[in-house]
């Protein structure tokens, strides 16, 4: 009959043929194809497998392959003290696109959206190879999951988790990872959201900052973010911080579109609760400044997403706005959030 230790020893985990032992931390090459050169080309993993049995996290970055802010917060995430402790396991991915990652594109050669290729397929395309590989290796083999976002190139978005909300334990994840604002968020086909839910795993989106650069902020909440949901999870010990305040829920947000082409100045920032048919936005206007149009709220609500390219064509998607309850309670959490992160001395918790 097994002891009570021997039943709470978790179990090796192998991925790419490396098996990854209780009390072992490796890293593991990924092998996703070859280079024209012949040259191959892999998915960094790193595997922590703890002594003690608990799900089984993964935490990936960079499926579309310009977004940074994911790959520091994996780096950083990765050296938080309180590691050494885990329980279950956690497999960090922090690039996931190699190809998109290396030319600093959002897409896959052949321009495909990797994050629109799930499941994928072992004899498709190369997103469809990668995506097949990255279920079959890492995703099939979790309990839970966690994918790091960021903006499009001169996008940015405040800090955020999308997620199924409709679902009681994705909605309690998202609620710990301790960002101010939570939206409620339809799958697309061929999302990993999706596929992954077709797995029955439950993941968080994180979206924060911009493509191509890196963002304090937004990182450090990310690994905040990640932290908390690791303490819920009982992967790590529980912390004597202060828990954040409950999230702000959106249940359906909108971009405002550009209503006509020419030199843009915007005059919201992200988090600013605008009023409907009050909040002037922003203006578009000519060279000359002789035909100018000012940007009106069509609706209330908090900035989540904004355009910082000055130049824009006629449709273009200048505001993310989301919907909100109240909006005075989510335009609050946003300060709050923002200025814990700022003034945390001792950031990513107790070791």
């Amino acid at each position: 009959m097994p002891t009570r230790a021997s039943r709470n020893t978790n179990n090796p985990i192998t991925i790419g043929g490396v098996t990854v032992n209780p009390g072992e931390r490796h890293s593991i090459d990924l092998e996703v194809g070859r280079l024209y050169t012949h040259s191959p080309t892999t998915m960094p993993v790193q595997v922590l497998c703890g002594k003690r049995d608990g799900p089984v996290l993964f935490v990936s970055a960079a499926i579309h392959g310009d977004e940074l802010n994911g790959v520091e917060i994996i780096r950083r995430l990765l050296k938080v003290p309180a590691l050494k402790r885990i329980r279950g396991t956690l497999i960090a991915v922090p690039i996931v696109n190699l190809h998109g990652f290396i030319s600093l594109s959002r897409y896959f050669p052949d321009r495909r959206d990797l994050n629109r290729s799930f499941p994928g397929s072992e004899k498709g395309s190369m997103a469809a190879r990668v995506a097949n590989l990255f279920m079959t290796e890492i995703v099939s083999q979790c309990t839970h999951g966690i994918d790091l976002h960021t903006g499009a190139v001169h996008r940015t978005n405040l800090p955020q988790i999308r997620a199924n909300l409709d679902d009681p334990v994705t909605l309690e994840l998202a609620r710990a990872f301790g960002t101010p604002l939570i939206l409620n968020s339809a799958l697309r086909d061929g999302s990993l959201r999706g596929a992954a839910q077709d797995h029955d795993i439950p993941i968080l989106l994180y979206e924060a900052g911009e493509a191509l650069r890196f963002d304090e902020i937004s990182i450090r909440g990310g690994v905040e973010g990640i932290i908390r949901v690791m303490r819920m999870l009982g992967m790590l010990p529980k912390t004597r911080r202060k828990a954040p305040r409950d999230p702000a829920v959106a249940r359906s947000s909108s971009w405002i579109r550009a209503p006509q082409s020419g030199l843009f100045r915007a005059y919201a920032h992200l988090g600013d609760r605008i009023a409907k048919d009050e909040t002037v936005l922003g203006a578009i206007s000519d060279p000359f400044g002789e035909s100018e149009q000012e940007i009106s709220a069509p609706f209330s609500g908090i900035v989540i997403g904004r355009l910082n390219l000055p130049l824009v064509n006629e449709g273009d998607a200048l505001f993310h706005i989301a919907r909100f309850h109240r909006t005075d309670i989510a335009h609050e959490r946003v300060g709050d959030y923002t200025e814990t992160l700022e003034a945390d001395d001792f950031p990513y918790g107790d070791s």
